[in-house]
């Protein structure tokens, strides 16, 4: 069915908007994905703040014009599944990746965060980026095995000087 032209610029305004507040964008190629596959990623998408979209490539490349993704308008070709990162810039990489795991038809095309177009082991790092709440966790176990490990070898000495 053929979009009218309001409802193509409506789509562009509303795919700009979201390309303006995003972190991180990734894409893949939903070739051979069932359609309850992709409802499925996208009720966990938005659980990660993520919003991901299947849109026509023409539509997508005027959307990211005046954006931080509009390197990816040379590289687009076929199909396209696209994922924006709202929070945490390594969201949509991570979703796609698990998701990838396990429906293999699924392909990673590309990712771009902070003006680049990464590569698939950065990919890969941008999945494994912590998220805040992960990062302040790691931070207290840290201190709490520093203050500890101090407080054995206190104890230690202690033990060796009055031998």
């Amino acid at each position: 069915m053929a979009l009218h032209r309001n409802k193509k610029k409506d789509i562009i305004k509303k795919i700009n908007d979201i390309a303006q507040k995003s972190l991180s964008i990734i894409t893949a190629d939903p070739s051979g994905i069932t359609v309850n596959n992709i409802n499925q990623l996208r009720k966990k998408s938005i659980q990660s703040y993520v919003k991901i979209y299947v849109i026509k490539n023409t539509l997508l490349k005027k959307s990211l014009i005046n954006t931080n993704f509009y390197k990816l308008t040379d590289i687009l070709t076929g199909p396209t599944l696209i994922a924006f990162s709202l929070k945490h810039p390594g969201s949509a990489s991570r979703l796609f990746i698990k998701f990838n795991k396990k429906n293999k038809k699924f392909k990673i095309k590309t990712a771009i965060y902070e003006n680049k177009i990464l590569k698939e082991n950065e990919i890969i790092d941008l999945a494994l980026l912590p998220t805040h709440i992960e990062a302040v966790i790691k931070f207290i176990l840290l201190l709490k095995e520093i203050s500890l490990g101090k407080f054995i070898r206190l104890l230690n000495h202690i033990i060796r000087k009055s031998i």
